[in-house]
């Protein structure tokens, strides 16, 4: 019988989902399976053309993901967990018979399924083992290729060199734009910055991470109501807006405005006539900045967000 391999990617990083691998490979073991190793001792060209034959040609290959806010929501340990059921899941639904798991590492992520008997768990398996090599590559090009295409959605952050890894780069883009919905906000530097708290919502009193903290949740309300946001904090030497963000063809430049409760006036009050004769021009030089937005129409907003609990009271389009 046929062994089941296991790994998993994206692990560390500060943005992206989590992404576990699992590969069974055929019996009599092609002349390419010699090639397999480690994913991250391959070149990106070599892994990409083994990621293709293993797709083509292994017994069964699956992928089980975990997005960065449900990592937030229920913990990196658990997250493994459940990435690792998913990637088995896919593996069952194709009926593939297997009479042993390796899992990359020391933790039995099925322990407490019915399938935790048949684990093995083996530091450097990725190396060592074919199929939970194949597992590694098929994982890290997937992840890779997500990440990509999110750095095509917000050119900002790099994240097609550094994949959501919290290189030096990727740190300073955070301090100077704020976050995406694709970063993880219970990870450090970026849990501390926003005020971070998975069981009570507990924001820190530092008005940093308040304000950042107002402009995610208008980052949320305007993905739900479906913008794409391409950059936040967006500053120049003459204005810095607070949100980017694109619907139809239409890029809207928002300025958020927090209270602290609804008693000191409206964010319009708060929004002078040299206020946004700078956020015009800043706007200007991002559309002259990044010219593939140059047809689009240009539209300035602000967004009120209010109250210990963060609630958006309002979002308008100025002009």
């Amino acid at each position: 019988m046929a062994i089941l391999g296991i790994d998993e990617v994206g692990r560390g990083p500060l943005a992206g989902p989590l992404v576990v691998g699992a590969v069974i490979l055929p019996d009599d073991k092609p002349d390419w399976v010699d090639e397999l190793k480690d994913s991250k001792k391959l070149t990106p060209k070599k892994r990409n053309e083994l990621n293709e034959v293993i797709l083509k040609q292994a017994t069964v290959t699956g992928l089980g993901w975990v997005s960065a806010a449900k990592i937030d929501e229920i913990g990196i340990s658990a997250a493994l967990i459940l990435a690792t059921k998913k990637a088995v899941k896919s593996i069952q639904s194709l009926h593939a018979p297997f009479s042993q798991i390796i899992i990359d590492g020391k933790v039995n992520f099925l322990k407490e399924t019915k399938l935790g008997k048949y684990v093995s768990t083996m530091p450097k398996a990725d190396d060592l083992i074919k199929e939970v090599s194949a597992a590694s590559i098929i994982a890290k090009v997937a992840r890779d290729n997500y990440m990509i295409k999110l750095a095509e959605k917000y050119p900002s952050y790099g994240f097609e060199k550094h994949v959501g890894y919290g290189t030096a780069r990727h740190i300073t883009a955070i301090r100077e734009f704020g976050i995406t919905p694709e970063h993880r906000k219970s990870f450090e530097p970026i849990r501390s910055m926003v005020g971070f708290e998975r069981h009570d919502n507990t924001v820190v009193k530092n008005t940093t991470a308040i304000g950042s903290h107002a402009e995610q949740k208008v980052v949320e309300a305007l993905t739900r109501a479906g913008h794409t946001i391409i950059a936040r904090n967006y500053k120049t030497k003459i204005a810095e807006i607070d949100i980017i963000s694109v619907q139809h063809k239409t890029i809207y430049f928002t300025e958020v405005k927090y209270r602290k409760n609804e008693n000191f006036g409206s964010p319009l009050e708060a929004i002078t006539k040299d206020k946004l004769k700078k956020m015009r021009m800043g706007a200007e030089m991002f559309i002259k900045t990044y010219q593939k937005y140059d047809r689009y129409d240009i539209s300035l907003a602000a967004a009120e967000v209010v109250n210990s609990d963060f609630n958006i009271k309002d979002w308008f389009v100025i002009t």
